[in-house]
């Protein structure tokens, strides 16, 4: 008993040390993305770069009321580095969807008319749009899978194919991401 008063102060202070490092999102993604805050890293990130990614989307939650957190690595990138001083005016990201993350970028009346549920990615979509995030479906998963333009969320590209997408990107100095 008598370590009691020790044990609850040593929780406090471990309480206390966990909520001050606790995950944020933003400045460029403010509801999706949160990030930890690195102090002092010694690998340093160089500021003055232009960071080009490309993020290959290929798989989707069985769930379909999931958000697909390999979408929301883009925004966790893009609020990482604009956290960590990289101006967003040097953050260029593309998402290449294809495969079983196509319906992952559909409007809901189409989502809802196959899963009967709002698509849980919609917003996600949208944020990154807004933020000059290049998305783009596969031509051939569109058709395979039954995604016409019509029934992505506005803004979205199709290309020819995710290989035509994700190797053009690259020759503009892109480096892909596969999650």
């Amino acid at each position: 008993m008598k370590y009691y008063p020790f044990s609850l102060l040593i929780c406090c202070l471990i309480s206390l040390t966990l909520s001050s490092q606790e995950k944020k999102a933003g400045p460029v993604i403010s509801d999706f993305g949160q990030v930890w805050k690195v102090e002092n890293p010694d690998f340093k990130t160089n500021t003055t770069n232009e960071f080009k990614v490309v993020f290959d989307i290929y798989n989707s939650p069985e769930s379909h009321e999931e958000i697909n957190r390999s979408i929301e690595t883009a925004a966790r990138f893009l609020n990482m580095h604009a956290q960590a001083g990289v101006p967003a005016s040097q953050l260029k990201v593309a998402l290449v969807v294809h495969n079983k993350a196509s319906k992952d970028i559909i409007h809901n009346t189409a989502y809802m008319k196959r899963y009967g549920v709002n698509n849980p990615n919609k917003q996600l979509i949208e944020s990154l749009l807004e933020a000059d995030v290049q998305v783009i479906l596969c031509g051939q998963s569109s058709n395979s899978r039954g995604f016409p333009k019509e029934d992505l969320i506005p803004g979205s590209q199709i290309a020819l194919s995710a290989l035509t997408a994700i190797l053009q990107l690259q020759q503009q100095g892109y480096q892909l991401i596969k999650f």
